[in-house]
């Protein structure tokens, strides 16, 4: 009994634990709240502004402002953005990912320098075809890149010959065949520096992606640009020492304007950066129709500052190519289930948003009436379109 009692107040004496407040272990990392970024729509509205105001930029230098010197534009891009990439390589992190290229003496030679020299050709006859065609055509043949990109792919043995995708991209080149039969304004040499700007432009691609099959080559638009810029730039350079140099005065820097040309490389590198952001923000479908969305918009923008003349029938080919280009990118199958998504989608957009579905629909009507007014506006009201293009600084000379 006492060994009882004696255990029941040893165990009474037992003094318990006080209750703690709850510390936080300094040695633990704090999670950084997430950084803000922009909506994807933002990254693809800047890069479809900034391609359409390269090709716009370039064709009002080259042609209406009778700066007849491609040669020499396409070799002052490349300076400038072979010095705006060292100046980032030195300021920011922009250009880290060129510490993970394995670049050695051998390797620019052997890689380097020949895509460089397609690079270049490509640059030099897309630029020449300015003073030939008009914007609105230029697109229209640029839908056959991906017919070269194929061929060229299958020249050099980067992929089997299949003939079902053959017969897939033969619908782009018939709609582009359709297209250049409805061109009024047809030269010959244009069409040809085209066709071949887009052959070496297609060969280019190939031999990038060839480089870039390794792992040890792995290399974004800018670190890209970075090793490539120097090297076009020489080409370009040697080229136009012989070619464009001797009848260049002073007097044609003056005529379009110093800032003006410092502008277009601003704008022309701005291009490349953008492509940079853009890359993981969408998908293949956005890019593909934000792809053909920028050309038509292009098709549009020369018809209403230039009064380019595009006839029914290349409406009519376009239209083709463009459907081709969408399916060859995408596949029949893609496209099936993209489209029933968007059906889902905009009908459960009606149900819970009529007003805004109303809004939308009506908006897309006024926008389509007004470009097509507007492409029809050199008919019935040439006075006010003439004070237009003066505003907007279009001639009334060169190949609209």
């Amino acid at each position: 009994m006492s060994s009882d009692g004696e255990k029941v107040r040893t165990s009474g004496e037992v003094s318990r634990p006080e209750p703690t407040l709850p510390t936080v272990n300094p040695a633990v990392d704090k999670s950084e709240p997430p950084k803000p970024a922009f909506h994807p729509a933002v990254y693809v509205s800047v890069w479809i502004a900034l391609s359409s105001s390269v090709i716009l930029f370039n064709k009002h230098i080259l042609d209406y402002a009778q700066f007849r010197f491609p040669i020499i534009l396409t070799t002052w891009h490349l300076a400038f953005a072979t010095f705006m990439t060292q100046l980032l390589a030195r300021t920011t992190t922009l250009l880290d990912g060129r510490k993970t290229v394995k670049m050695t003496g051998r390797v620019y030679l052997r890689a380097i320098v020949p895509i460089g020299l397609f690079f270049s050709l490509s640059l030099i006859c897309g630029n020449v075809t300015y003073l030939y065609l008009s914007v609105a055509f230029i697109q229209m043949l640029k839908a056959t890149t991906p017919v070269a990109v194929l061929f060229a792919t299958w020249g050099m043995g980067m992929a089997p010959v299949n003939y079902k995708v053959l017969m897939n991209v033969s619908i782009i080149v018939v709609g582009v065949v359709i297209a250049s039969f409805g061109e009024i304004k047809f030269v010959m040499i244009g069409f040809l520096f085209q066709i071949g700007g887009i052959i070496f432009e297609a060969t280019r691609l190939v031999m990038v992606q060839r480089l870039l099959s390794s792992a040890e080559y792995k290399m974004d638009p800018l670190v890209s640009l970075y090793y490539f810029a120097p090297v076009c730039a020489v080409m370009n350079g040697v080229t136009a020492l012989f070619l464009e140099v001797p009848n260049l005065t002073m007097g044609h820097i003056y005529n379009v304007g110093v800032w003006t040309l410092l502008a277009n490389a601003v704008v022309a590198f701005l291009l490349n950066v953008s492509v940079v952001f853009l890359i993981g923000k969408t998908s293949s479908l956005v890019m593909t129709l934000c792809g053909v969305l920028k050309d038509i918009l292009l098709v549009v923008a020369s018809m209403m500052i230039w009064q380019t003349p595009v006839t029914g029938l290349q409406f009519f080919g376009y239209s083709i190519a463009l459907v081709g280009l969408v399916y060859y990118k995408l596949g029949g199958d893609k496209i099936k289930e993209y489209a029933g998504q968007a059906n889902r989608a905009w009908a459960e957009y009606g149900v819970t948003h009529p007003a805004q579905r109303k809004f939308i629909i009506i908006g897309a009507g006024l926008l389509i009436f007004f470009l097509l007014m507007g492409s029809m506006a050199p008919s019935y009201a040439p006075e006010q379109v003439a004070s237009v293009k003066g505003m907007l600084g279009g001639a009334t000379a060169g190949n609209a």
